[in-house]
Protein backbone atom coordinates (compact mmCIF):
# COMPACT_ATOMS: atom_id res chain seq x y z
CA UNK A 1 0.00 0.00 0.00
CA UNK A 2 1.43 3.65 -1.04
CA UNK A 3 0.61 6.16 0.95
CA UNK A 4 -1.75 9.24 -0.43
CA UNK A 5 -0.41 12.07 -1.67
CA UNK A 6 -1.59 15.49 -0.55
CA UNK A 7 -0.32 19.03 -0.79
CA UNK A 8 -0.63 21.01 2.35
CA UNK A 9 -1.29 24.58 2.10
CA UNK A 10 -2.00 28.03 4.06
CA UNK A 11 -3.61 30.95 2.84
CA UNK A 12 -3.71 34.26 4.48
CA UNK A 13 -6.31 36.84 4.37
CA UNK A 14 -4.15 39.67 5.74
CA UNK A 15 -6.21 43.14 7.43
CA UNK A 16 -4.14 46.49 7.59
CA UNK A 17 -6.46 47.55 10.60
CA UNK A 18 -7.70 50.26 7.84
CA UNK A 19 -10.32 47.93 6.03
CA UNK A 20 -7.94 46.72 3.61
CA UNK A 21 -6.80 43.74 2.62
CA UNK A 22 -3.44 42.30 1.03
CA UNK A 23 -3.67 40.93 -2.49
CA UNK A 24 -0.69 39.85 -4.60
CA UNK A 25 -0.60 39.38 -8.42
CA UNK A 26 1.16 35.54 -8.74
CA UNK A 27 2.42 35.23 -12.53
CA UNK A 28 -0.32 32.31 -13.38
CA UNK A 29 -2.93 33.17 -11.34
CA UNK A 30 -3.70 36.64 -11.34
CA UNK A 31 -4.73 38.67 -8.04
CA UNK A 32 -5.11 36.02 -5.20
CA UNK A 33 -3.87 36.51 -1.45
CA UNK A 34 -0.92 35.53 -0.26
CA UNK A 35 -0.22 31.90 1.01
CA UNK A 36 1.40 28.60 -0.89
CA UNK A 37 2.79 25.15 0.08
CA UNK A 38 4.03 24.17 3.50
CA UNK A 39 8.07 23.06 3.54
CA UNK A 40 8.73 19.90 5.10
CA UNK A 41 9.10 19.99 8.59
CA UNK A 42 7.01 23.44 8.33
CA UNK A 43 3.82 23.82 10.65
CA UNK A 44 0.71 25.76 9.11
CA UNK A 45 1.63 28.89 11.15
CA UNK A 46 5.17 29.28 9.99
CA UNK A 47 3.82 28.21 6.41
CA UNK A 48 1.49 30.98 6.05
CA UNK A 49 3.57 33.55 7.91
CA UNK A 50 6.73 33.01 5.67
CA UNK A 51 4.57 33.03 2.29
CA UNK A 52 2.86 36.48 3.49
CA UNK A 53 6.62 37.87 3.70
CA UNK A 54 8.00 35.90 0.76
CA UNK A 55 4.95 37.24 -1.36
CA UNK A 56 4.86 40.89 -0.63
CA UNK A 57 7.51 41.88 1.99
CA UNK A 58 4.69 42.47 4.28
CA UNK A 59 5.62 40.81 8.24
CA UNK A 60 2.18 39.53 9.91
CA UNK A 61 0.32 37.57 12.62
CA UNK A 62 -2.15 34.49 12.29
CA UNK A 63 -5.47 35.75 14.12
CA UNK A 64 -7.34 32.84 13.38
CA UNK A 65 -8.77 30.15 10.79
CA UNK A 66 -11.92 30.72 8.67
CA UNK A 67 -11.27 28.11 6.02
CA UNK A 68 -10.40 24.36 5.58
CA UNK A 69 -10.90 24.05 1.87
CA UNK A 70 -10.16 20.62 -0.13
CA UNK A 71 -9.85 20.55 -3.55
CA UNK A 72 -10.05 16.70 -4.63
CA UNK A 73 -9.45 16.49 -8.33
CA UNK A 74 -6.78 15.73 -10.17
CA UNK A 75 -5.80 18.30 -12.68
CA UNK A 76 -2.80 19.97 -15.03
CA UNK A 77 -0.16 21.84 -13.64
CA UNK A 78 0.15 24.89 -16.13
CA UNK A 79 2.79 22.72 -18.28
CA UNK A 80 -0.09 21.21 -19.33
CA UNK A 81 1.52 17.75 -18.43
CA UNK A 82 1.98 17.68 -14.86
CA UNK A 83 -0.65 16.33 -12.50
CA UNK A 84 -1.77 18.24 -9.58
CA UNK A 85 -2.94 15.97 -6.72
CA UNK A 86 -5.67 16.58 -4.09
CA UNK A 87 -4.85 19.85 -2.17
CA UNK A 88 -5.98 20.37 1.47
CA UNK A 89 -5.30 24.21 1.91
CA UNK A 90 -6.37 26.05 5.47
CA UNK A 91 -7.00 29.87 5.10
CA UNK A 92 -6.47 32.51 8.64
CA UNK A 93 -7.66 35.89 8.76
CA UNK A 94 -4.33 38.12 9.58
CA UNK A 95 -2.61 40.96 10.52
CA UNK A 96 -0.33 43.13 9.23
CA UNK A 97 2.71 43.98 11.36
CA UNK A 98 5.29 45.97 9.40
CA UNK A 99 7.14 45.09 6.13
CA UNK A 100 7.51 47.39 3.15
CA UNK A 101 5.73 46.09 -0.04
CA UNK A 102 7.80 44.53 -2.61
CA UNK A 103 7.31 41.95 -5.06
CA UNK A 104 9.04 38.49 -5.57
CA UNK A 105 9.70 35.82 -7.78
CA UNK A 106 6.39 34.46 -7.54
CA UNK A 107 4.17 38.03 -7.72
CA UNK A 108 4.45 40.95 -10.40
CA UNK A 109 2.49 43.17 -8.43
CA UNK A 110 1.15 43.46 -4.65
CA UNK A 111 -0.93 46.20 -2.84
CA UNK A 112 -3.53 47.60 -0.05
CA UNK A 113 -7.20 46.84 -1.69
CA UNK A 114 -10.47 47.99 0.38
CA UNK A 115 -12.09 44.85 1.83
CA UNK A 116 -15.08 45.35 -0.39
CA UNK A 117 -13.23 45.91 -3.74
CA UNK A 118 -11.16 43.25 -3.49
CA UNK A 119 -13.82 40.55 -5.50
CA UNK A 120 -12.95 43.50 -8.28
CA UNK A 121 -9.64 42.19 -8.61
CA UNK A 122 -9.68 37.99 -7.44
CA UNK A 123 -10.62 36.27 -11.14
CA UNK A 124 -10.04 32.77 -10.05
CA UNK A 125 -13.41 30.62 -8.97
CA UNK A 126 -11.72 28.49 -6.47
CA UNK A 127 -9.87 32.12 -4.87
CA UNK A 128 -13.28 33.80 -4.97
CA UNK A 129 -15.29 31.11 -3.37
CA UNK A 130 -12.40 31.01 -0.40
CA UNK A 131 -12.65 35.18 -0.30
CA UNK A 132 -16.44 34.83 0.18
CA UNK A 133 -16.20 32.97 2.98
CA UNK A 134 -14.35 35.11 4.70
CA UNK A 135 -16.50 38.30 3.71
CA UNK A 136 -19.47 36.02 5.34
CA UNK A 137 -17.57 34.61 7.88
CA UNK A 138 -20.17 33.98 11.20
CA UNK A 139 -17.51 32.44 13.76
CA UNK A 140 -17.62 28.77 12.77
CA UNK A 141 -14.70 27.66 10.59
CA UNK A 142 -16.26 27.06 6.27
CA UNK A 143 -15.55 23.86 4.84
CA UNK A 144 -15.10 23.94 1.05
CA UNK A 145 -14.62 20.81 -0.88
CA UNK A 146 -14.83 21.51 -4.93
CA UNK A 147 -12.87 20.46 -8.13
CA UNK A 148 -11.59 22.58 -10.58
CA UNK A 149 -11.59 20.88 -14.25
CA UNK A 150 -9.80 24.14 -15.35
CA UNK A 151 -8.63 27.33 -13.83
CA UNK A 152 -11.75 29.31 -14.97
CA UNK A 153 -14.11 26.45 -13.38
CA UNK A 154 -14.89 25.32 -10.14
CA UNK A 155 -17.48 22.89 -8.73
CA UNK A 156 -18.27 23.14 -5.22
CA UNK A 157 -19.34 20.04 -3.90
CA UNK A 158 -19.35 21.17 0.26
CA UNK A 159 -19.64 24.23 1.44
CA UNK A 160 -20.86 24.48 5.63
CA UNK A 161 -19.84 25.51 9.15
CA UNK A 162 -17.68 23.15 11.09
Amino acid sequence: MGFPTHIVSAGGIVEDGKGNILLVKAHDDGWVYPGGITEVGENLIDGVIREIKEESGIDASVGHLINIVSSTGIHKWYDGVTDVPTKVMFDFVCKAEGGELSTSDETSDCRWVPKDRVLDFITLPAIRIRYEAYLNYCGSVNYIEYTTPTTSECKVKIQRHV
